[in-house]
């Protein structure tokens, strides 16, 4: 019998491990189990003298478990090779036992739970395996993983051009009131900007991978991760993006039918299902997508979240562009229009709500209305055709908003009508389909015109972002957007800012180089167009460490420029703690055998991938060569 089917007849000695239905044994469920050092597991891989001898090491008379050797044999794809699709990533059908009808949760249940992705998103790091920090194991690794990070390559940028950043604008409590944009994996940076803007943030807008492992043509997003990858992803960016929230903050999230049910369970989970106000259907392609099998896909979905649904509350705006030219008045209130007092149903007839019956008293002149009884002025109740209806309003609401010139009276037919200002708002449904939420419109060919080339291939409608911001959002607002894409939040805070006179503030964050090129061009277009002498922005980058070596192997060309990358990771860079870098050495001939692309992942893998950027308690250190003038500024972002 050979080593893998001893250790698979050993470990399906353990029913946990075992798939009830075909029998297989559940890869995650193996690896679930070792993370947690479980003694049943322990115990029987003990059992087999073959087995102990590979996944132990002795020491004074002590077995030792090789765990990361063990987990990476269980991940080998020649181990158990179909296990992993016969693995079903859903929803938990129990929890402690219990099926799903006996409680009135949801638990997601998949194999990296309770795990920290760092989680890349360039194109090649779909080619890379991505390491699991366990929040139980590896608590060291994943504290030094979230520490703030050195910023560097501070610039600033007005409408007239780029300009020298020496300090950082704050508001009467202290916090950061510039626009900022910050270059670095969405994480990292989260938990780097997490201090200084902890429940202060009234909108996270986020577009994020909708993982299709669809067409590269159209997502430059790394939008391939495995299911329960894409999981603990999502996972560990909304746990640390709910601490940004003020209490009467919300989150929105656009996704596509592929994971909406998931992102929704887990939103629930991270959010609170109380907190789910509402999923909103956003028709963004009439036509659809074309040679589908089944349906043809029109519409995606935006859910949105309130951290506090007891507290938050939209604002009365209007949307939708014929509802909002009705209000066709405005005062230091803001619009309204005028719609007649008398509220004419049979379900507020006079007898079904009396305290809504009473007269009101209006000059001949029609300039004085009260509800006190004078001579020579008119009695007011509300009828119509004969019959008695109610007024709005009790009489003391009444007195309560007749003040500056709320209320007027009309003669319409030698009849005198009460009519009141009705400040501009909007019954927001949760169906859009206005034109202007059509990415192809408002998307791709506002950016292609606003830019002059064709630069990002499937970019958000502006409106869709702007509407939403409108609705949730008021003056001096922050909001916070760390999916960047190619900038759409900015554009429409720049925008709405400027309709609306208001001081909102935003926070991008973007890790791609195209994607920053995008952003930069466009909100530099922006803010030329607008020419309002209060836009800037200051972008800011996470200082790299490791990054900065990924990003040579993955721009190589040849496996000479491989080889000198090499040797300037063994001397300037953190490898993994089990890499042996003579043994490399001494077998880099089969390494030249490897192809390029094999090659980059091969050196990809043995970088450190806690070590990517530079921590903040290490900006002293000299071999970061951190310059005085970021050290400066640092102090000055961090306090």
């Amino acid at each position: 019998m050979g080593f893998q089917e001893n250790l698979i007849n050993v470990l399906k000695k353990d029913l946990r491990f075992v798939d009830s239905d075909s029998g297989e044994l559940i890869r995650s469920e193996i690896i679930n189990q070792a993370l947690k050092i479980d003694k049943k597991l322990i115990e029987v891989l003990l059992s087999e003298k073959e087995i102990k001898e590979k996944f132990f090491t002795e020491i004074k008379g002590h077995w030792i478990f090789e765990i990361n050797n063990f987990i990476e044999f269980i991940q080998d794809k020649n181990f158990l090779s179909d296990s992993y699709t016969k693995f079903k990533n859903k929803i938990g059908l129990n929890i402690g036992g219990k099926f799903l009808n006996e409680r009135k949760e949801v638990s997601l249940v998949w194999p990296f739970k309770d795990c920290v992705l760092e989680g890349g998103m360039t194109k090649e790091d779909q080619k890379r395996n991505e390491i699991f920090f366990n929040e139980i194991l590896a608590k060291d690794e994943i504290d030094r993983l979230f520490d703030p990070k050195v910023l560097t390559n501070f610039k600033k940028y007005t409408a007239k051009g780029e300009e020298k950043v020496n300090d950082f604008n704050r508001t009467e409590n202290g916090t950061i009131k510039d626009n900022l944009i910050i270059k670095g994996n969405n994480l990292l940076a989260l938990h780097s900007l997490k201090k200084e803007f902890q429940d202060k943030v009234k909108l996270i807008y986020i577009d994020p991978p909708y993982n299709t492992g669809g067409a590269t043509e159209i997502f430059t997003y790394n939008n391939n991760f495995k299911h329960s990858t894409w999981l603990t992803f999502m996972k560990n960016r909304l746990e640390v993006a709910k601490a940004f929230l003020k209490d009467d903050g919300f989150i929105a999230i656009t996704i596509d039918h592929v994971e909406l049910f998931y992102l929704g369970a887990l939103a629930d989970e991270v959010f609170g299902e109380d907190n789910r106000i509402g999923i909103v259907t956003i028709l963004i392609n009439p036509k659809g997508r074309q040679h589908e099998r089944f349906f043809s896909a029109s519409t995606e979905y935006m859910l949105v979240y309130a951290k506090n649904h007891n507290v938050a509350k939209f604002r009365s705006v209007t949307i939708d562009e014929e509802v909002a030219e009705t209000f066709d008045q405005e005062d230091e209130a803001g619009k309204y229009r005028w719609e007649q007092f008398i509220r004419a149903r049979t379900s507020t007839s006079r007898q079904n709500k009396p305290d809504s019956w009473y007269p009101i008293y209006v000059s001949k002149d029609l300039k004085d209305i009260t509800l006190t009884k004078k001579d020579r002025y008119s009695e007011i109740f509300p009828k119509k055709n004969d019959s008695e209806f109610t007024w709005k309003t009790k009489a003391d609401t009444f007195e309560e908003r007749n003040v500056n010139k709320f209320f007027k009276a009309e003669k319409e037919n030698g009849e005198i009508k009460i009519f009141h200002k009705f400040y501009e708002q909007q019954v927001l449904k949760n169906i859009w389909t206005d034109k202007k939420y059509f990415p192809e419109f408002q998307g791709t060919n506002l950016l292609k015109k606003l830019l002059g080339e064709n630069l990002f291939s499937y970019p958000k409608s502006v409106y869709a972002v702007l509407d939403t911001l409108k609705i949730m959002t008021s003056d001096n607002d922050i909001i916070l957007d760390f999916f960047g894409g190619s900038g759409t939040t900015a554009h429409a805070t720049l925008e709405l800012n400027k309709e609306d006179g208001g001081n909102r503030q935003f926070i991008l964050i973007e890790q791609l180089d195209t994607h920053m090129n995008v952003i930069l061009k466009r909100i530099k277009k922006v803010m030329e167009i607008n020419k309002n002498k209060a836009d800037y922005f200051v972008l800011g980058e996470l200082m790299k460490n490791n990054e900065e070596a990924v990003d040579k192997i993955q721009s190589a060309k040849t496996t000479e420029d491989l080889i000198k990358i090499w040797k300037e990771m063994v001397e300037h860079y953190f490898l993994n703690y089990d890499v042996d870098i003579k043994r490399f050495n001494d077998n880099k001939s089969e390494f030249e055998k490897l192809s390029l692309v094999q090659q980059k992942k091969l050196l990809c893998e043995m970088l450190n991938k806690n070590q990517l950027y530079v921590n903040l308690s290490e900006i002293d250190d000299a071999q970061f060569k951190v310059s005085k003038a970021d050290k400066d500024l640092n102090k000055k972002f961090y306090k």
